[in-house]
């Protein structure tokens, strides 16, 4: 994709699922990614596999000074910084109906932490060492659960939302920096958080037959619509939304053939 080679990414959540996808496609790009994520084993283990064009980091994305340590490691090793994906991101219970609503509020508080919040300090902590770079492209991982609600996760949906506003705020806001601002929102993708949240073979099976395409997404789905927002093949695109779900929010679809 044109634009990518010899630039500079931040990556959070780097070390697994759709992160270490972005990451990796990055680099086949040509660009230089730091690969920032608190699994600081893992994250050195991927590192370790791309060679020179990665850089491990220690990241809490809920730090504000873990965040300018972040900024300067990637500046200081390659002179510049092009790009950030907020990826990094946490989805637990918080069902509004609990009978221990401070566990459920401690929850929340956890997931809007990780999910809102680090985002937001992300975004303030890249705009010096980007318009020192010329621009840059920030690209916010978000969710198809970003457009509807899903019951026992307010949390999660709740941030999902947030992330939307986030970035049509940004990109008014840094468009004079020549900072594009653009959202991603993943369908069912076979990651290493569905399978936590208990989605095993077959309830992904069950999954697929509702998306219109026919198949859970990939990682390398994701991975693919990053670098297009990353590149300068998207370089008029800023406050947009990305759907990759295979069409599932695309509308109602009707059982047989021709309309009832």
């Amino acid at each position: 994709m044109r634009g990518l080679d010899g630039k500079v990414a931040i990556v959070t959540g780097g070390a697994r699922g759709m992160g270490r996808a972005i990451a990796e496609r990055l680099i086949e790009e040509g660009v230089r990614v730091v690969v920032a994520d608190l699994r600081d084993e893992e994250a050195t283990k991927v590192t370790a596999s791309l060679g020179g064009r990665a850089l491990p980091h220690h990241l809490d994305v809920t730090d504000p000074g873990g965040w300018a340590v972040t900024v300067t490691a990637a500046v200081e090793e390659w002179g510049r910084l092009d790009i950030l994906v907020n990826n990094a991101g946490i989805c637990l219970r918080t069902p509004l109906a609990d009978d221990d609503p401070t566990t459920s509020a401690s929850a929340y508080a956890q997931v809007v932490a990780v999910n809102q919040t680090g985002p937001f300090l992300g975004i303030q902590a890249v705009v010096p060492a980007m318009s020192r770079s010329g621009g840059g492209s920030i690209v916010n991982i978000s969710s198809m659960d970003g457009f509807v609600g899903v019951p026992g996760i307010s949390a999660y949906i709740s941030s999902k939302f947030a992330m939307r506003g986030l970035t049509k705020v940004a990109a008014l806001e840094l468009a004079p920096h020549r900072i594009r601002v653009n959202s991603v929102h993943p369908g069912y993708i076979d990651t290493p958080m569905l399978s936590e949240a208990g989605l095993d073979a077959a309830s992904l099976d069950r999954c697929a037959q509702q998306i219109p395409l026919g198949r859970v997404g990939s990682v390398s789905d994701i991975a693919a619509a990053v670098a297009f927002l990353a590149s300068d093949d998207s370089a008029y695109c800023s406050g947009t939304e990305l759907l990759v779900d295979g069409a599932l929010l695309a509308g109602r679809r009707l059982a047989g053939e021709g309309l009832h």
